[in-house]
């Protein structure tokens, strides 16, 4: 366990470190951002976002919370995605679980979690939507496992059923939207391959855009 005090330490030999490989590293970090990415994780202290994309400071902009959730009642996901496409000009919005999410597994249990009832209902109402396909996974960590992948795409789905994301990409042809699995086992991702344009037609037949207003 690191010792609080050694946090200081390793930050100033993390300082300089990035100036000595680049002299002006943090003026350019602090001159602003401009990340391609979105990346909506999970809290998960395993699952740290820049590195396992093998990207720097600057280049994601980032939103974590129990099992990687985007339901759309909530303002702090909400604010995020607003600022991200409509100020930032993300071109890409990622939705990553990851394999052994203790948000997901506490949501397969009958147990009352107190204040985590309410957050982890949302992945219950992906249990629900998936229940049959689901319940004819016999193995439970195989059904364990795809209900994470499950969660994942409704939550893409949550994220391309927002205004922003649909009269940005009407407008400038971005952002785009993928679903994403971490494997803790390998350190690898895995992509869902999600068909953002079919499924972004096939959300406006009820989601729909008119004169750049969900009706």
């Amino acid at each position: 366990m690191t010792e609080y005090r050694e946090i200081f330490e390793r930050n100033k030999a993390w300082a300089n470190d990035k100036i000595e490989h680049q002299h002006d590293y943090f003026a350019q970090l602090s001159s602003g951002q401009q990340p391609n990415y979105l990346y909506i994780g999970c809290s998960d202290s395993r699952v740290p976002a820049n590195e396992i994309m093998g990207l720097d400071a600057g280049e994601v902009f980032v939103h974590r919370n129990i099992a990687n959730m985007a339901p759309s009642n909530d303002l702090n996901v909400a604010a995020v995605i607003n600022y991200a496409v409509v100020h930032l000009g993300v071109k890409n919005i990622i939705i990553c679980g990851h394999t052994n999410c203790g948000g997901v597994k506490a949501a397969m249990q009958s147990k009352d979690l107190g204040i985590l009832n309410p957050w982890l209902r949302n992945i219950r109402d992906v249990y629900r939507l998936h229940r049959i396909e689901l319940d004819a996974i016999k193995d439970e960590e195989a059904r364990y496992n795809r209900l994470i992948e499950l969660n994942v795409i409704e939550q893409c789905l949550s994220v391309i059923k927002t205004a922003e994301v649909q009269i940005s990409f009407l407008k400038n042809g971005y952002p785009k939207v993928s679903g994403w699995v971490f494997n803790m086992g390998t350190g690898l991702i895995k992509d869902l391959e999600i068909n953002f344009t079919e499924r972004l037609k096939d959300i406006q037949s009820i989601y729909r855009l008119e004169n750049g207003a969900l009706v």
